[in-house]
């Protein structure tokens, strides 16, 4: 058994979607419908919208941390720092893991997002 499917619930759709509308391609998703996107092996992100009068997330509570997304290269995650960065996004500097370059970001609600390329022998979680 397999994840398929992460269902995010944003505050705005209007306000949230330029900015997956701009990281999801680089991730190597395709949007199949509105607000709807796979990687074409059985994964999907969904969005939809906050219900009304509900509470985020709140820092190093219970629930979601972040999303994490292993790269090919260290090059691939300063492409994508700047082209989210040249679409108007807030992008933080690059942490240096120890030959592992990593990057971390959040959509308008909060939601982080890590990408990192993994130095050789690196461990992804530890």
């Amino acid at each position: 058994m397999k994840i398929d499917h992460i269902s995010l619930l944003v505050t705005s759709l209007e306000t949230s979607m330029p900015y997956y509308e701009c990281l999801l391609p680089q991730l190597g998703f395709v949007e199949t419908k509105p607000q709807v996107w796979t990687d074409g092996e059985g994964f999907f992100f969904q969005f939809l919208q906050a219900h009304p009068d509900t509470r985020p997330y709140e820092r190093y509570g219970a629930g979601m941390n972040h999303l994490g997304f292993g790269a090919t290269s260290a090059e691939q995650v300063m492409q994508i720092r700047q082209t989210m960065h040249d679409a108007g996004f807030d992008v933080p500097a690059m942490q240096n893991l120890g030959g592992s370059l990593a990057l971390f970001m959040k959509d308008a609600d909060g939601i982080r997002f890590e990408i990192t390329y993994y130095a050789p022998g690196a461990a992804v979680v530890d």
